[in-house]
């Protein structure tokens, strides 16, 4: 029996499936006006190539399509159609759009925009996504608008500032015998290495972020741009096809890397601290090892929340951190200190503190002036000064983003942290599952800048709890798959419960301290809060997840191995008695398992659990 897409998704809206374009080994998804899933001979050349109009906020429009003309011919495919773009105060901006593909290997997507009335935006035109996944680190070539050629490389670590300015064009190699030249015209473009957000991609755009934003096009002002893709295939004729993934069976191997699971934290916030109350019961039950209580002065936060999160600190048997962010309006150590005198009034006592200027919540994008601040050497101090004999944090509350380009003097820290979100940039189904891709090259960043310092990471959830990159998140009142949105329909559905467990997976190998995925209660909750169209308690299928989590903190993980990481996730846990695997389907579709290497052995003694796909009947074994 199918799944029941409200089950998975937590909303009855479906996403419009894309249109399979194909000319000879080229194919491509259209979809909503875009080119997703670019391959040649079933090899991901491209993720993307879109075309997309930001608001003030980074936002981006959705556009009404209309004089859509999708015609495939042998050997051949077009694509045309306008999209209208409606801005504030009656504002409009019409793009005319021809896409084009042949079975030589070229791809081109050409745009021209034009608007009667003056359009404001932060961004508009072309937005090229190279994939990740064996392409991190190898060789390209770079053509510049000035006529130079380099050939260099794409970054393997995350490069906090664009790794590659003024671009024409760049090549890389697809297969042994195949290269890829991606070329942009009609303005001056640069590359950014989107991995900062999570995002499992290198991203070409336009225009360059050290020119003034946002920006308007001039009434009447059109605006051409075309990217061109070639994909040259120097293969001898008689070369063997590309083996094609299909729905086969995953093959589960043994890895060799171990390690210890992390605890597992809750993210308490004020708001959320009566609505965490009334649900003491539940606490208990999935018996988090790290409760994380969110401070903020500027958000009106004040004494009497103290009260309540030592109410919820007696109800708690593991330890507990303060998140402060500091507003720094005043000299820090009386800021600090009246914090400290106000916890010891209300006997909150937390285990360490996590203190970041709440400035710094706010991303300074390349070519920005950096806001007012203290050192950070000297907001550390004031905390140590004020918070004696307990654990001092620093990092960011933000994301890993802001943690790469302002990094912190961690010396004197006894751990780091940062968050991670999956809806900054785009907000699609499979969009939010590729981000997992990224989530291995941002902790072994983390190390590699801040060494082996106890690293923990969260509040990391679908929902975003802050916009660095805007004045706002996103309204979402009819629960749609928005980026930047305060509230998804999937935290709701087992799609949740499957990105965080695969979550927990693609961070097992950082080493992690603590790993926070959701609140107890609320928007970011495992169950509804108050003022949510969900009775309030309504437990969501991301409660027995974060469950599990917490009763696997402290044994011991191995690696296991998935033949199809882009379906099947997996790892091995152990204690003292059983071991077993656990298997994270991250599709809608059923995967079928082999566990051959597994069969006849008591490797893994007490089975195999199936907590997290999409729904418990998706995953069978062979």
């Amino acid at each position: 029996m199918a799944p029941d897409h409200f089950a998975l998704y937590g909303t009855h809206a479906r996403e419009t499936p894309p249109v399979r374009l194909t000319a000879g080994k080229l194919s491509v998804d259209l979809s909503n006006g875009n080119l997703r899933s670019i391959t040649y001979d079933g090899v991901e050349v491209l993720r993307a190539i879109s075309y997309l109009v930001r608001d003030r906020d980074w936002g981006t429009y959705n556009p009404d399509l209309t004089d859509l003309d999708i015609l495939p011919r042998d050997g051949v495919f077009t694509v045309a159609y306008s999209a209208c773009y409606a801005g504030p105060a009656g504002t409009e901006l019409t793009v005319r759009v021809s896409i084009s593909g042949d079975a030589s290997g070229s791809l081109t997507f050409s745009a021209d925009a034009l608007s009667s009335t003056g359009f404001e935006t932060n961004r508009c035109g072309f937005c090229i996504l190279h994939p990740i996944v064996g392409l991190a680190g190898s060789p390209v070539t770079v053509a510049y608008v000035d006529g130079r050629s380099e050939e260099t490389c794409l970054p393997d670590l995350i490069e906090p500032w664009q790794p590659f300015q003024n671009m024409r064009a760049i090549t890389h190699t697809v297969l042994p015998g195949v290269v890829a030249e991606c070329r942009m015209d009609g303005d001056t473009f640069e590359m950014e290495d989107q991995r900062n957000w999570s995002d499992a991609s290198y991203k070409t755009y336009v225009r360059p972020l050290a020119l003034p934003w946002p920006y308007t096009i001039e009434p009447s002002q059109t605006v051409a741009q075309a990217v061109t893709l070639t994909v040259r295939d120097h293969r001898p004729s008689a070369s063997a096809p590309v083996k094609k993934s299909s729905a086969a069976s995953v093959v589960i191997t043994h890895g060799s890397k171990t390690g210890t699971f992390p605890k597992i934290g809750l993210i308490i916030t004020s708001e959320e601290a009566k609505s965490t109350l009334r649900q003491a019961a539940l606490l208990a039950q999935v018996a988090p090892q790290e409760l994380l209580f969110h401070f903020d002065p500027l958000a009106g936060h004040n004494a009497d929340c103290f009260i309540d999160f030592a109410a919820i600190s007696r109800l708690h048997t593991g330890t507990i951190t303060l998140e402060i962010a500091l507003a720094c309006q005043r000299p820090l150590a009386d800021e600090t200190v009246e914090i400290a005198e106000r916890m010891q009034s209300a006997g909150f006592r937390p285990d360490a503190i996590v203190i970041s200027p709440a400035v710094d919540r706010q991303s300074t994008p390349p070519g920005s002036t950096w806001p007012e601040c203290p050192p950070l050497g000297d907001v550390y101090a004031a905390a140590r000064n004020a918070f004696p004999g307990i654990r001092l944090g620093g990092g960011m509350l933000s994301y890993f983003t802001e943690l790469n380009r302002k990094r912190v003097p961690a010396d004197n820290l006894d751990f780091i942290s940062h968050c991670t979100n999956p809806i900054v940039h785009a907000a699609d189904d499979l969009s939010v599952m590729q981000t997992l891709e990224a989530l291995p090259f941002i902790t072994r960043s983390v190390r590699e800048i801040y060494g082996d310092k106890p690293y923990r990471i969260g509040p990391s959830t679908i929902p975003m709890r802050q916009n660095p990159y805007g004045s706002r998140t996103m309204d979402n009142p009819g629960d749609r798959r928005i980026a930047m949105a305060s509230t998804d329909p999937r935290h709701n559905g087992f799609f949740a419960a499957a990105f965080a467990m695969a979550y927990a997976s693609g961070t097992l190998d950082a080493g992690l301290e603590c790993l926070t995925l959701s609140a107890l209660t609320g928007p970011l909750g495992l169950v509804a809060g108050r003022n949510e169209p969900s009775p309030e308690g309504e437990a969501r299928p991301l409660l027995r997840i974060v469950h599990a989590l917490a009763g696997l903190a402290g044994r011991t993980w191995k690696q296991c191995i998935s033949s199809d990481p882009t379906r099947l996730l997996c790892f091995e846990a152990q204690d003292s008695e059983t071991s077993s695997i656990w298997l994270i389907n991250i599709t809608a579709e059923p995967v079928t398992v082999d566990l051959t290497e597994w069969a006849g052995s008591d490797h893994c003694r007490a089975g195999v659990l199936i907590l997290a796909p999409f729904s418990t009947e998706q995953i069978a074994r062979v």
